[in-house]
């Protein structure tokens, strides 16, 4: 259980207690009831890009443009290069079931080193065929706020889960060092980039009153 509460003492530091107007006890307690779906081997593997869980706390109280400044590696702070972009531009995707609540664990997660170099256009098709769903961008900046150095350079990756009304596709990747929120085509490959997954999410639970 060990890389659970790590976790949450993480985001306790952040200040995400705060963020959601409860105390770090009150914090604490509520995500306790995510530790029943803790899998028994939680660990990050950096080479291979995958970990077992990883905690997300997805609501409007704590939205990207808050979480996002939060994610640092190598003492650099990510930064948002989204533009044109409008709050609530990029969405879930409406086939994806996303958990009720505040908070939640994604489960079994993939960077995508066997898709680097793949087609957007095509990637959700090969991740639906693997019983597994795209992540989206709340659960990308969840992931590298635990850790940072699952972006390795030449080993990046795009969001497939969260989309908007056109053509481009979210992704995170590094930038002179820099961890930097971004998008890109859907029709493009890029050698860098893979496709992020996870293979389910547990049940959610409320945080806020």
């Amino acid at each position: 259980m060990k890389a659970f509460e790590e976790q949450v003492e993480r985001l306790v530091a952040l200040g995400y207690p705060a963020m959601l107007d409860c105390s770090p006890g009150e914090f604490r307690g509520r995500l306790d009831e995510l530790r029943a779906y803790v899998p028994e081997a939680p660990g990050l593997d950096v080479v291979q890009g995958t970990v077992g869980c990883v905690l997300i706390v997805n609501c409007p109280a704590a939205p990207v443009d808050k979480t996002l400044p939060l994610v640092v590696r190598d003492g650099r702070a990510a930064i948002e290069r989204l533009f044109p972009h409008k709050p609530g531009f990029f969405r879930p995707l409406p086939s994806l079931v996303m958990p009720a609540g505040h908070a939640y664990l994604l489960l079994d997660v993939d960077r995508g080193n066997s898709s680097l170099n793949g087609v957007p256009k095509e990637a959700g098709a090969r991740i639906a065929a693997e019983g597994r769903t795209p992540l989206m961008i709340e659960e990308g900046v969840a992931l590298l706020t635990q850790y940072p150095e699952f972006l390795q350079p030449n080993h990046c990756f795009m969001m497939l889960g969260s989309r908007g009304d056109d053509k481009r596709v979210p992704a995170l990747w590094l930038s002179g060092k820099q961890p930097k929120l971004g998008w890109c085509w859907e029709g493009n490959p890029h050698t860098w980039l893979g496709f992020a997954s996870c293979g389910g999410r547990s049940p959610g639970v409320a945080i806020l009153k």
